[in-house]
C-alpha cells in the first residue's frame, strides 16, 4: 500500500467519490465538481486513464450490478471502490491531514 501513497490529486478525488456509491465516468465527474464546488473538474481522458490504472492496482472495480429503474443504462460502465481503494483513501486522507497540520504551525494555512 506505501508504494501507491502519495495519490494523485485526480486519484484522491475519484475515491471519495465512490465511497458508499457505485458510479459510472460523467457521474464521478459530477460528484468532484460538486463537492469542490467546481474547483476541481476532471475531463473524460483525464478520468478514463485514471480509472484503468485504479482498475489495474485495484483500488476500484468495474461493479457487474445497474441501478434499478431508468439509470439503467447498459452502455454506462458502472464503478465501485474496492477495500484496497478504501484504505488507500484513508492513508492519503491522514498523510493529508497532517500535511495540514504541519502548515498550520508555520502559519501556512489561513482560516476563515
Amino acid at each position: 500500500m506505501e508504494a501507491l501513497l502519495p495519490l494523485p490529486p485526480v486519484t484522491f478525488h475519484i475515491l471519495v467519490a465512490l465511497e458508499g456509491e457505485k458510479m459510472y465516468g460523467s457521474a464521478i465527474q459530477r460528484n468532484i465538481a460538486d463537492r469542490t464546488g467546481g474547483a476541481v473538474r476532471i475531463d473524460n481522458s483525464t478520468l478514463y486513464r485514471s480509472m484503468h490504472r485504479m482498475v489495474e492496482r485495484g483500488l476500484v472495480s468495474e461493479s457487474g450490478e445497474r441501478p434499478e429503474g431508468g439509470l439503467a443504462d447498459e452502455r454506462r460502465r458502472y464503478y465501485h471502490i474496492t477495500p484496497l481503494g478504501r484504505e488507500v483513501a484513508r492513508a492519503e486522507a491522514t498523510r493529508l491531514t497532517q500535511a495540514v497540520a504541519l502548515a498550520r504551525e508555520k502559519g501556512l494555512v489561513v482560516e476563515n
